[in-house]
C-alpha cells in the first residue's frame, strides 16, 4: 500500500507486476458486486431478523472501491507510465482521499461484523447494536467519521511543482509517511486487536454452549462461525499488516519487490469475501447456485438470536449465513 508507484523491474517481473494488480480490479469487481447482489436476493432480504446482511453488504461495496487506488496505480504505472495519484490535481485530490478513506472504513465495518456476532451469542436478547435502525446508523457513522477523518485530502494536499509535476503531499504539512503511520493503527492495529477480542469471546460462548438447549443446533452452526470468523482474522492479519508496515516504514524509491508482493496480498484480501461466504455459509452457497441456474428459494434467513424454552428437534432446519 505504497505512496508511490515508481518501479523499477525486469521485463520478465514487470508483467506479473502490471496484470496481476489488474486481474485483481477485474475479477474483485465481479465477484464483489456477484457478493452483494446475491445478498440482496429474497432469502436475505428480511434484514430486521438478520441486520447484519447491511454490514456484508457494504463491505463489498468498500471492498470494490479499495481495488481502483494505489492497486490500479500499479498497473497503469508499467503499463501506460502514470499513475492517478500525479494524473491530475482532480485525481490527485479524490485517490489519495480513497486510499484511506475504503480501507479504513472496510476494517472498521469487519469489527463492528465481529461485535454483532459476539453481542448474537452472549447475549439472550438482542442488545441495541444488533437492531436494523442501530446497524444502519452505526454504518452511517462509521463512512461518516472516515470522510472527515480523511476529508482534508480533498482540501490540503495535491500541488503543482516548479517543474509543472504534481506533488501528493501538502504545502502546510507532510502528508506521506505521516498518514501511512496513522493508516497503520487506524486500518490494521486496532481493528486486528478488536477482531481477535470478539472473535475470542464468539469462539468461547459457542464451545461453552454447544452442548447446552440455549443455542439450536439448527439456528447456530457454531462450526461453521468459528471457522470463518478465525478465517478471517487470520487472513487479515497475514494479508493486510506486512504491506501497511512496510509502507510506513521501510518504504524506497524504486519499490522492492517485496513490497510490491505484499502490496498485491492486501489487495487480495479484499476480494476474498466471496470463497469465504461460499464455502462456509449454506445458505449463502445456495443461493449463488441458484441464481446462477436461475432457480428460485422461497425460503428466508431466520434470526440469529437463540429463544427461550427448549429447542423443538422435529421441526425443520431453518436456513442460516452463520
Amino acid at each position: 500500500m505504497s505512496n508511490s508507484t515508481t518501479t523499477s523491474v525486469k521485463p520478465s517481473e514487470a508483467l506479473i507486476v502490471a496484470y496481476y494488480p489488474f486481474t485483481l480490479v477485474i475479477v474483485g469487481t465481479l465477484l464483489n458486486l456477484l457478493t452483494f447482489f446475491i445478498l440482496c436476493r429474497p432469502t436475505f432480504r428480511d434484514t430486521k431478523k438478520q441486520p447484519i446482511i447491511h454490514y456484508m453488504r457494504t463491505i463489498a461495496i468498500f471492498d470494490i472501491l479499495m481495488l481502483y487506488g494505489w492497486n490500479l496505480d500499479h498497473y497503469l504505472s508499467i503499463t501506460h507510465g502514470f499513475i492517478l495519484l500525479t494524473y491530475s490535481i482532480a485525481t490527485c485530490k479524490a485517490f489519495g482521499f480513497l486510499n484511506y478513506f475504503a480501507s479504513q472504513s472496510s476494517a472498521w465495518l469487519r469489527v463492528f461484523i465481529c461485535l454483532d456476532r459476539y453481542l448474537s451469542v452472549s447475549r439472550l436478547h438482542r442488545t441495541w447494536f444488533s437492531r436494523p435502525k442501530s446497524v444502519l446508523i452505526i454504518i452511517t457513522c462509521i463512512i461518516t467519521f472516515f470522510t472527515l477523518f480523511n476529508f482534508h485530502f480533498l482540501i490540503f494536499t495535491c500541488f503543482y511543482r516548479p517543474s509543472g509535476s504534481i506533488n501528493p503531499n501538502a504545502q502546510l504539512y507532510k502528508i506521506y509517511p505521516l498518514w501511512d503511520y496513522i493508516n497503520l493503527g487506524v486500518y490494521n492495529c486496532a481493528p486486528f486487536i478488536l477482531m481477535v477480542t470478539f472473535n475470542s469471546g464468539v469462539i468461547y460462548h459457542l464451545i461453552r454452549r454447544r452442548n447446552t438447549r440455549m443455542i439450536q443446533n439448527s439456528n447456530i452452526q457454531h462450526r461453521a462461525i468459528s471457522i470463518t470468523l478465525v478465517l478471517t482474522t487470520f487472513l487479515f492479519l497475514i494479508m493486510t499488516i506486512p504491506a501497511t508496515i512496510v509502507a510506513a516504514f521501510f518504504f524506497t524509491t524504486p519499490t522492492t519487490t517485496l513490497a510490491k508482493v505484499l502490496d498485491s496480498a492486501l489487495y487480495t484480501y479484499h476480494i476474498t469475501s466471496f470463497p469465504l461466504y461460499f464455502i462456509t455459509f449454506n445458505a449463502f452457497r445456495r443461493e449463488c447456485i441458484m441464481m446462477i441456474t436461475c432457480k428460485k428459494n422461497t425460503q428466508r434467513v431466520v434470526p440469529s438470536l437463540p429463544t427461550p424454552g427448549p429447542p423443538n428437534t422435529q421441526n425443520q432446519p431453518s436456513i442460516r449465513t452463520f
